[in-house]
């Protein structure tokens, strides 16, 4: 009698770890699709972007570019005075710095250069807020010259190359209404950031690249996103909760609007570096996945009659156990299975092999490094703050949590 219910829940348990797995397995075989032409389409891109400098074609779009800024001293002069070198037209777009918090030595030092400053007093604070004030304070700014066609979105300690909005208005005139750039280390000073690193790189290449390659939207990933001015205003009053991109993500496949991910345009961000920070970090993520999943379930059956695919997936994507608690677990499960019942751990070692080999070809091949396997013992210690944090997961709260940068 024990022995079948032990194995009963063995198979419950493997086939509750094999939904995640599959899936990350099945978008890391997709990703195979053009990963050689990566680098050559690359280079190709920036001789074209170099062609395009010297002749005389016309920056049709106007961006307004905002950065919301959360108690950011540590980063956000780095980021403004590299911004602020853009090869794009100076008047076919506006630097808007939401200063949340920040010292007056910062906003001191930010009121002085060529952009809008704003410096709101929210009692609680949060991106979404910030991006709401933006916007308000620009629709109802008198002396606009300029009717922006999109919206770009940056966190304070994001770097981009002087090219980055000549680039991104080459892909808003194919007519893209939401685009992801590619978000990429700027640093990698210790083993927590090389691994955050990584990580980032694995979301790019699965939820992504090769989501996109088969025709699916990219997912928003926070900074480095551009999206049509006019659908911005109009739904940027929605977001509500301190996860605001998968908010917008959940709105943009609610009304079929694609998001294109363009993996030549760079965004630097930095990573966590301390354990600290990672533990906040993904506690906000987890609580995000979570806070999202109850979102999207109430419209899926709507979304299945009507065959929105992308919206679908969205949800499906919120179900997923995050990939480095799931690689972990699946390993210790594994071993317990091997000791108690050496021939149902088959199906266990099976599936791990299957899921380490989706996630070494996720990894960019500059990264696939022996370094990499120098990493996991950090990873382990990682994995085990993400399960400690599953217990605070609060649903229903709303509270902005921040992650602060060394200085």
């Amino acid at each position: 009698m024990i022995w079948s219910l032990l194995h009963i829940i063995d198979v419950l348990l493997w086939l509750l770890m094999a939904g995640s797995a599959a899936y990350v397995i099945f978008f890391g075989i997709v990703s195979l699709k053009g990963e050689g032409s990566e680098s050559s389409e690359d280079s190709e891109n920036s001789e074209n972007s170099e062609n395009s400098e010297n002749s005389e074609s016309s920056e049709n779009s106007s961006f307004l570019v905002i950065f919301p800024a959360y108690r950011e001293d540590a980063v956000i002069r780095q980021s403004v005075a590299t911004f602020l070198q853009q090869d794009y037209p100076a008047d076919r777009y506006r630097l808007v710095i939401v200063s949340d918090h920040m010292q007056a030595e910062t906003n001191e030092w930010l009121a002085q250069e060529p952009l809008t400053l704003l410096e709101p007093t929210f009692e609680k604070s949060s991106k979404a807020k910030a991006l709401q004030f933006a916007i308000d304070y620009v629709e109802s700014d008198p002396h606009r010259a300029t009717a922006f066609t999109h919206v770009v979105i940056l966190d304070a300690d994001n770097v981009v190359a002087s090219d980055f909005l000549h680039r991104l208005n080459k892909v808003c005139a194919q007519g893209y209404r939401a685009i992801q750039c590619h978000r990429t280390a700027k640093n990698a000073d210790n083993d927590i950031a090389a691994l955050d690193g990584i990580s980032e790189e694995i979301n790019n290449t699965l939820f992504r690249r090769a989501h996109n390659a088969i025709g699916l939207s990219s997912a928003l990933i926070g900074s480095g996103m551009c999206f049509d001015y006019a659908w911005f205003k109009a739904n940027v009053h929605q977001l509500t909760s301190a996860v605001e991109d998968r908010e917008l993500e959940a709105l943009l496949m609610k009304q079929n609007v694609f998001v294109k991910y363009e993996p030549h345009i760079h965004v630097m961000d930095e990573k966590v570096s301390n354990h600290d920070n990672f533990q906040r970090q993904r506690l906000r993520w987890m609580t995000g996945q979570v806070q999202t999943l109850f979102l999207m379930l109430p419209y899926l059956p709507a979304a299945i009659r009507q065959g929105n695919i992308n919206y679908i997936d969205k949800t499906v994507q919120q179900m997923l156990i995050p990939r480095s608690v799931l690689l972990v677990l699946t390993v210790l499960l594994s071993v317990i299975v091997t000791i108690v019942a050496p021939t149902w751990s088959i199906k266990w070692w099976c599936l791990l092999v299957c899921l380490c080999a989706a996630l070494f070809i996720a990894i960019p091949r500059a990264l696939r490094t022996q370094a990499l396997f120098g990493k996991l013992a950090a990873l382990l210690q990682l994995v085990w703050r993400m399960l400690k944090n599953m217990v605070h997961i609060d649903r229903s709260n709303k509270e902005f949590i921040h992650t602060a940068h060394d200085k």
